[in-house]
C-alpha cells in the first residue's frame, strides 16, 4: 500500500483544445482518476465503498497552472492524502510531464473530499479501516505527519 500514488498517462488528441495544449478541465480529470486508482490500488475501489453504504464526494477543487502540456506528453499525477478530519480529506496532487531533461511541474492542485452516507447525503465519520489504508503526508509527500 503506497502512501502515495503515481497515475500515468499519454496526452492524447481528444485533450488538447483550440489553443494546442492540453484543456484545463482535463488536468482535473486527471487528478480525479489518480484518486480513484489510488483509492483503488489501497483496496477501495466504489464496489467496497458500496458495501458500506458510505464514500467520497468532492467538496472543493483548487488547481493551479505552471506549465502547458501537449499531445504525446508522458504525464504523472502524483497524489496523497495532506489532510484528514471526522469526515473530511484533503488530496493533493503534483502534475508533471517527464522528459529527456528531467520532470516538469505542470500544475499544483488538492481536493477536498467528504466522506458521506449514500442514503442520506449527509456527511459521516470516515471508518478506522478507510483511515488505516491512507497514510496522512501533510504538504509533502515524502515525509510522513501520521
Amino acid at each position: 500500500m503506497p502512501p502515495y500514488f503515481e497515475h500515468e498517462r499519454i496526452v492524447v488528441p481528444s485533450d488538447v483544445d483550440e489553443l494546442g495544449h492540453v484543456n484545463n478541465l482535463i488536468y482535473m480529470q486527471w487528478a480525479i482518476n489518480a484518486a480513484i486508482d489510488h483509492s483503488a490500488a489501497n483496496g477501495w475501489n466504489f464496489e467496497r465503498y458500496k458495501q458500506i453504504g458510505a464514500g467520497w464526494v468532492v467538496r472543493t477543487h483548487s488547481i493551479t497552472y505552471l506549465r502547458p502540456a501537449f499531445l504525446g506528453d508522458r504525464i504523472v499525477v502524483k497524489t496523497w492524502i495532506a489532510e484528514r478530519a471526522r469526515a473530511t480529506s484533503r488530496r493533493m496532487y503534483q502534475i508533471s510531464r517527464s522528459e529527456e531533461s528531467g520532470v516538469v511541474r505542470l500544475a499544483d492542485a488538492y481536493t477536498d473530499w467528504v466522506f458521506v452516507d449514500f442514503a442520506r447525503l449527509v456527511p459521516r465519520r470516515i471508518p478506522p479501516e478507510v483511515c488505516d489504508s491512507f497514510p496522512v503526508l501533510g504538504e509533502n509527500p515524502d515525509q510522513s505527519v501520521g
